[in-house]
Parts: structure tokens; C-alpha cells; sequence
């Protein structure tokens, strides 16, 4: 069963079992020294509203909700090595592991992450690029995050190279028509815009991350019916990704916020067992979580 929990993530990796996970993919708070904070709005048509719109019409413009967490630390790598030491303990020998990190502190992740996994079973630095956002004039503008992906075991782990999505070639008439209709796989470099403001895949949730990205991910690095574990799961995209795919999902984080978004986007997915959370309403916590029978 699919299982999503409210609670400290370190607490519920503590009681997972040695190798229930395949997949383990992590988007933690990236050390912005910022809160970070997505508000939602609704315009609607008012003849009193506050906004004036196409051809004079009024529009009244109302506030959804704020949904936000604070992300400074003072000693990063020290909040995140024994989170990262359970979630090596808890992956499958031929397990992956994806680490979302960005400029900021991906120099320092990478060298915790050689420590656990040994350099050799190092695989990839993937560079998500976007376009969007500020651009300041004092430097390059940052349009970019870093996705750091090792294996337990060099020799034994999954990689679906003709189950993932193919890209177009950027000049197909010099490739022939067969490869061009076909396509080319990706590199270690992903195009893929954010998640659209207006767009239905859009929660209002901060950093939310594109299915597009994580569909991806889990496509080419678990089979299905295999346990994706994401310990700071947000606004829910691994564990909708995984669904999606035919696999299964653990999804844990500590900001009732994030449960309240996931409880509405999976409404619709049955096989959801929740953890110190009650998805019609009530947020109190039930105690520890006995998670497939794990440790105590």
C-alpha cells in the first residue's frame, strides 16, 4: 500500500526496514537563507472589482491561501548526513538514488554523497535548466538546479534505457527521417520549464517540482510495482509520478501544509494508507508509525 506521513522525517526513516525502497528521490530545502512562500489567487468578474481588465471590464481579486516553510539552516550537512545515511540503509541493493539539491550547497552534497555511496558508484550530475524568474545584473542569473544521482551498487542496479521518453533532435533533417520520427535520448542536461503558473498541474505549493522531471526519473531508474521513497515530499510530484508509472510510494514531510495539498491531490488515488494525518480535516498526530513492520 501506498503510504504518506505527517511527521520529522528522520524519525520515520528510522523505522523503515533495510532495502524496502528502489527508488529514493529528494528535493530538500536547498539553504536559500529565505522563507519560502507561494500565494494563490482567484479573479473573478465584479462590477465593484479592484482591477480593470480587457475592454473596462472590473475584476475583484481574492486570496486563496499562502502555503510557505522556512529554509535557512545553520549547519546544512549536519541537518541533512543523517537523513541521507538512513535513506542508504532503507535502498535496495540495486537501488538509485536521486539527490535535488542547487549551486548553493551541490559542492558540499557531493562530497557527503562519494562518503556513503563510494565515488565509483557515482552515475550522473543532471542539470535541470529553466528559464524563468529575476534576472539580476550583477552576475550570470542562476537558471539552473543540480540533481546528483548515485547507485547502491555499480554493477547492479536499473536503468530503463528504451522506456524513456525521447527528445527531437535539434536539426532532424540531417539525422534522416527513421531517427528523427524516433527521437534521441536525453543527456545529462534536461530542458523542462517549471511548473506553469495557470497551469492544472500547478498546487500553490512552494518549490514545487514538475511531474515532467520526475516521470523521468522514475521511468528510467525503478520497474513497476517497486517502492519510491520521497522523505521530503512536498507537494506530492514524486509519489503522483510513481502512481502514474505503476509503482508504489512513501512520501513523508513535516509541514501539515504539504499533507493538507497532498490529501487534495490524491483524492482520487485509492491503496493511500496516511500517517499523523487525517486527510478529511483533522492534523493530529497519531504516534510513531509502524511502517512495514519496520524497526521500532
Amino acid at each position: 500500500m501506498n503510504q504518506i506521513v505527517l511527521g520529522d522525517n528522520l524519525d520515520v526513516l528510522r523505522n523503515l526496514p533495510d532495502g524496502v525502497a528502489d527508488l529514493v528521490y529528494v528535493d530538500p530545502p536547498f539553504n536559500t537563507g529565505r522563507t519560502q512562500s507561494r500565494t494563490r489567487i482567484k479573479t473573478t468578474r465584479s462590477e465593484n472589482g479592484d482591477r480593470i481588465g480587457f475592454q473596462g471590464r472590473r475584476y475583484e481579486t481574492s486570496t486563496l491561501g499562502t502555503k510557505r516553510f522556512h529554509d535557512k539552516f545553520d549547519d546544512y550537512l549536519a541537518f541533512l548526513e543523517p537523513r541521507l545515511r538512513e535513506a542508504y540503509r532503507i535502498l535496495a541493493p540495486h537501488g538509485s538514488f536521486y539527490l535535488h539539491v542547487d549551486y548553493r550547497e551541490v559542492h558540499r552534497c557531493r562530497f557527503l554523497m562519494d562518503d556513503l555511496f563510494g565515488p565509483g558508484n557515482f552515475l550522473n550530475e543532471i542539470i535541470w535548466a529553466y528559464d524563468y524568474g529575476a534576472r539580476p545584473k550583477t552576475r550570470w542569473p542562476a537558471k539552473h538546479d543540480n540533481i546528483l544521482f548515485y547507485v547502491k551498487d555499480v554493477g547492479n542496479y536499473v536503468f530503463n534505457v528504451d522506456e524513456i521518453e525521447r527528445i527531437p533532435y535539434m536539426a532532424p533533417g540531417l539525422v534522416g527521417p527513421e531517427k528523427a520520427a524516433r527521437g534521441k535520448l536525453p543527456t545529462d542536461t534536461w530542458w523542462h520549464t517549471i511548473v506553469p503558473t495557470n497551469g492544472a498541474e500547478r498546487t500553490g505549493y512552494p518549490t514545487q517540482k514538475p511531474l515532467g522531471v520526475l516521470r523521468r526519473i522514475v521511468t528510467a531508474s525503478s520497474r513497476p510495482g517497486d517502492v519510491v521513497l520521497d522523505f521530503f515530499a512536498g507537494s506530492g510530484t514524486t509519489g503522483m509520478a510513481a502512481h502514474e508509472l505503476g509503482r508504489r510510494f512513501i512520501l513523508v514531510d513535516n509541514n501539515p501544509e504539504a499533507l493538507e495539498v497532498m490529501a487534495k491531490r490524491f483524492a482520487d488515488v485509492g491503496e493511500v494508507r496516511w500517517e499523523g494525518f487525517d486527510p478529511s480535516g483533522l492534523q493530529e498526530p497519531r504516534g510513531q508509525p509502524d511502517l512495514f513492520g519496520g524497526r521500532q
